[in-house]
């Protein structure tokens, strides 16, 4: 099943070869850990996220990879959710609450930022509250921020109505989008910042699309956008792991 929608990703061009072999991956593990319910909160987050992906406007993006999804992005976004499957052998249920946690702030975090780049109005630096162009590391809009809401929703109604736990839905939905919060605050403070001097853009890689080095102008520089949202979804499955432990404290 993973591979088959790996491959058929891969034939609607919304995932790269290498990408494509992570998805099968990822998918594998958290099918075989978190079951039935684990894969109904996955597809949730891909499908959604592929096609929210699609209404993201091209010429807003602040010097992206590609429309295409590669390994890197893959993992960033489903690694943590992988890992926290392997508890499904000793914890069935730990499992799908950290599975669905972790894909819910991944889902959050592509919601926020495919529509927060049609918001009228510019996004606001999450940590000086200035203006800043559409697609900045750490950027937020009321846009954005809602449809993050919908996309943690979204997969947390998948991983509860899976599961049979009603309960799991309002909480997998806090911690999504609180984990695209922190996603935001990482982005603002610690992801790397660079500026390329040929083109006088802003970029977030030390080599700009232009091919010129860039300049950099804070953060660290070894810190990507895909760093981040993995340290986002890890917290978020550490968070799911908290309300488990709080909401079962018997088990």
């Amino acid at each position: 099943m993973a591979a088959a929608v790996a491959a058929l990703a891969w034939g609607l061009r919304t995932l790269t070869g290498g990408g494509a072999i992570a998805a099968w991956v990822v998918g594998t593990v958290i099918l075989t850990g978190a079951g039935w319910p684990g894969a109904a909160a996955l597809l949730a987050f891909f499908i959604s996220s592929s096609l929210v992906s699609r209404l993201d406007p091209a010429d807003r993006r602040l010097d992206a990879k590609g429309s295409r999804r590669d390994a890197a992005q893959v993992l960033a976004n489903g690694g943590a959710a992988a890992l926290a499957a392997l508890l499904g052998f000793v914890r069935p249920e730990l499992a799908l609450w950290m599975v669905t946690g972790s894909l819910a702030a991944a889902a959050a975090d592509t919601w926020a930022t495919s529509l927060g780049r049609r918001s009228p109005i510019p996004p606001r630096h999450l940590l000086t509250g200035r203006a800043v162009p559409p697609g900045t590391s750490g950027g937020v809009t009321a846009l954005g921020s809602g449809a993050a809401l919908i996309g943690a929703a979204l997969v947390a109604g998948a991983g509860a109505a899976g599961g049979g736990q009603p309960v799991l839905f309002p909480i997998a939905a806090l911690v999504g989008f609180l984990g695209m919060a922190l996603d935001s605050a990482l982005g603002a403070a610690l992801q790397g910042r660079f500026h390329c001097p040929a083109c006088d853009l802003p970029s977030e890689w030390p080599v700009h699309r232009c091919g010129t080095r860039t300049l950099h102008r804070g953060g660290f520089s070894w810190l990507d956008n895909d760093g981040v949202n993995f340290a986002a979804t890890c917290a978020a499955a550490v968070l799911a792991w908290a309300a488990w432990a709080w909401h079962c404290p018997c088990s």
